[in-house]
C-alpha cells in the first residue's frame, strides 16, 4: 500500500511537470500532502487501518489529479480537504486500534501474571509444607545430637580432668625427684650433676650410688616421653689434656649406657666430652679440681631441643 501511495504522489509529479506552467497547488493540497507522508510512515496505520488509509490514498491521488488539470482551485481546496479528513481519520482510527490492542495485551499480561502469581503461591505453599517437614525432622536429629554431644561432652571433661590429675601427679612426681637429685633449672633445661665421688677412682665405672642416681633419672625419662638428655663430661686441669677429654669421653659414654641399660632409647641420649674446658670452680685446690670432675646430664624442656653449651671463655 505504501508502494502504490507513492506512486500516487509520483503521478500527480509528472503531470505537473508535463504542463508548460508551474504546477498549481494550494496551502491546504500542501497539507494534505504532508498529512499523507506521516501517515505512510506510521507502522500503525498500515497494521490498523488499511483500508481507511486506502479511502485517503484514493482522496488524495483525485485532489492530485484535478491540480494537474488546473481545475478551479476551489474545487482542488474541496478535494484537498476531503483527502485531509480521510488521512485524520486513518490516523486516528491506527491510533485507537493501537491502543485497545495494547490495553488488551496488558489485560492477558496481567491474567498471565496472576495465574503465575497463584501457580507461585500454590508451589510456595508446598515448599513451605515440605520445609516444615523437613524441620521437624531436622529439629528432632538435633536433639538426638544435642544429647549425644551432651553425653561426649562430659565423657571429654571426665578424661580431661583425669589427664589433668595425671599431669598434676607426674609433675609433682618430676619436681620431687629433681630436687632429690639437686638438678638445677637452666635456659637449657634441668641440669642434674655427677660428681667425682660417684665414680671409681681414676675410673669411668660407677660406683653402686652413681647408678642409683641414674635409675632415678631413668623413671623421669620414662614418665616424661617428651623429652631428651645431653650427658656433658668433664674433667680438672691435672693431666694431658688428651688424657682429660679422653676421661671425660669414657665417664660421658658410661653414664649414656647405663641410660640406655635401664630402658632409656638411645635416640633421647645425645653426648658430649669437654675433658677439662668449663671449669666450675678454679684448679688450684684439691677440692676445687674435685668440683670440676663430673658428668653433668642437661634433662630438657618438654618439646624442646636442648641448646649448645655456649663458647669457653
Amino acid at each position: 500500500m505504501k508502494t502504490r501511495s507513492m506512486m500516487s504522489l509520483l503521478a500527480a509529479a509528472v503531470l505537473a511537470t508535463a504542463c508548460a506552467t508551474a504546477p498549481m497547488s494550494t496551502p491546504t493540497l500542501d497539507q494534505a500532502r504532508a498529512d499523507f507522508v506521516a501517515a505512510n510512515n506510521n507502522p500503525q496505520v498500515s497494521q490498523y487501518a488499511p483500508l481507511e488509509f486506502k479511502q485517503a490514498s484514493d482522496a488524495l491521488d483525485q485532489a492530485n489529479a484535478a491540480a494537474a488539470r488546473r481545475e478551479a482551485l476551489a474545487d482542488v481546496d474541496r478535494l484537498a480537504y476531503v483527502a485531509k479528513q480521510r488521512i485524520a481519520t486513518a490516523t486516528e482510527v491506527a491510533r485507537t486500534k493501537a491502543a485497545e490492542a495494547n490495553i488488551a495485551d496488558a489485560s492477558r499480561q496481567r491474567d498471565a501474571v496472576r495465574l503465575e502469581a497463584r501457580t507461585a503461591e500454590a508451589d510456595r505453599a508446598k515448599r513451605d509444607a515440605e520445609a516444615a517437614q523437613a524441620a521437624a525432622a531436622q529439629a528432632q536429629m538435633q536433639a538426638q545430637s544435642a544429647q549425644q554431644q551432651a553425653q561426649a561432652a562430659q565423657q571429654q571433661t571426665a578424661a580431661v580432668q583425669e589427664q589433668n590429675a595425671a599431669l598434676v601427679q607426674r609433675a609433682a612426681m618430676l619436681e620431687a625427684i629433681l630436687v632429690e637429685l639437686q638438678a638445677v633449672k637452666t635456659e637449657r633445661g634441668y641440669v642434674v650433676t655427677i660428681g667425682d665421688v660417684l665414680f671409681a677412682t681414676n675410673q669411668a665405672n660407677l660406683t653402686p650410688n652413681g647408678m642409683s642416681t641414674l635409675r632415678k633419672l631413668a623413671d623421669v625419662m620414662a614418665q616424661n616421653p617428651n623429652r631428651t638428655v645431653l650427658v656433658e663430661g668433664f674433667t680438672d686441669s691435672t693431666g694431658s689434656s688428651s688424657h682429660n677429654q679422653e676421661l671425660s669421653q669414657r665417664r660421658a659414654e658410661s653414664v649414656a649406657s647405663a641410660l640406655g641399660q635401664m630402658g632409656v632409647p638411645r635416640d633421647r641420649i645425645a653426648m658430649k666430652a669437654y675433658g677439662e674446658a668449663f671449669p666450675v670452680a678454679a684448679n688450684d685446690t684439691a677440692g676445687n679440681r674435685q668440683l670440676n670432675r663430673r658428668v653433668e646430664i642437661v634433662l630438657s624442656n618438654e618439646n624442646a631441643q636442648i641448646p649448645p653449651r655456649a663458647a669457653a671463655r
